[in-house]
């Protein structure tokens, strides 16, 4: 079977400038950047029908490391947070060093972007694919999650106990760590995790879930952008509500090419966002989600 390979984690981001000021400040760099009038088929932006767009922000470009997509509805200034989302997981250095905030007991440090996800910043040797070394997701079910993940879904366990796993598809990518919480509520800034897959399995992956009585939040379907390559994708729903996505990869690594404009192209978006004033003029404000 041809190599799976993690992606990226999708925040859902109320205050653009800022959020993507907080990462430029952790030393990530914008990889490309889109602007879209209406929802996405696969519910990219989530259950929105509005104007949107979507940036893609990492350490290196997305053939070789896990990066972020972000998000964002024009119209929604802050989505509800949730308690599932428990932290990106950086190491590096450099990122320590430059990054602000104390240090927490076990010597890293814990950082908060604008919108309230957390990230954890590790003092060590950034990892071959990058700085991002994984997420860390709560289980409400530890055995559960990993039969979903290394069974269905195909991952390795790397390490598991009773209150811990942690998989991958691979120890040189990103790994995904569970850790049990008896309650999880992933309110509306929910996310969700990609990961490529050569497009000849994605059936095959889907009909195994299906077959297995798990969710399939989107069948097979194929979302065209205008001027690149199609993509195919699969959307799943683990057993606590995670959504992950995989995405036909040889469109994939055509769609994912770095856009040297893509800082302009996003400045440009922000220093013409009228949103909020739009909304003034309306005698209204911005939702919150």
């Amino acid at each position: 079977m041809t190599m799976r390979r993690a992606l990226h984690w999708v925040f859902k981001i109320g205050d653009r400038a800022a959020t993507v000021n907080f990462l430029r400040g952790i030393g990530m760099q914008v990889l490309r950047h889109e602007e879209f009038k209406e929802g996405c088929d696969a519910a990219c932006n989530g259950p929105y029908q509005g104007r949107w767009s979507k940036t893609m922000i990492g350490y290196g470009i997305e053939d070789s490391n896990f990066v972020l997509e972000l998000t964002y509805n024009y119209g929604i200034d802050k989505y509800e947070l949730g308690n599932d989302f428990l932290g990106l997981n950086i190491e590096s250095n450099e990122v320590f060093a430059s990054a602000g905030g104390d240090k927490s007991s076990d010597g890293g440090k814990i950082l908060a972007s604008p919108d309230g996800y957390k990230f954890h910043v590790e003092d060590r040797s950034a990892p071959p694919a990058g700085p991002v070394a994984g997420i860390t997701l709560a289980s409400t079910n530890i055995q559960r999650t990993v039969d979903f993940w290394n069974k269905i879904l195909g991952l390795t366990i790397f390490e598991q106990s009773e209150s811990m796993a942690k998989l991958g598809f691979g120890k040189s990518q990103a790994f995904i760590k569970f850790v049990h919480q008896s309650e999880i509520e992933h309110a509306k800034a929910y996310g969700r995790v990609a990961f490529s897959v050569p497009i000849s399995e994605l059936a095959d992956a889907e009909k195994l879930a299906r077959g297995s009585g798990h969710t399939i939040l989107t069948p097979f379907v194929t979302l065209k952008t205008d001027g690149k390559a199609d993509v195919s994708v699969v959307i799943f729903g683990d057993p606590d509500g995670y959504e992950i996505c995989f995405v036909g990869d040889e469109g994939f690594r055509d769609l994912s090419q770095f856009d040297p404009d893509g800082n302009k192209l996003l400045d440009q978006a922000i220093a013409e966002d009228k949103s909020n004033e739009w909304f003034a003029k309306k005698g209204i404000s911005k939702s919150s989600a």
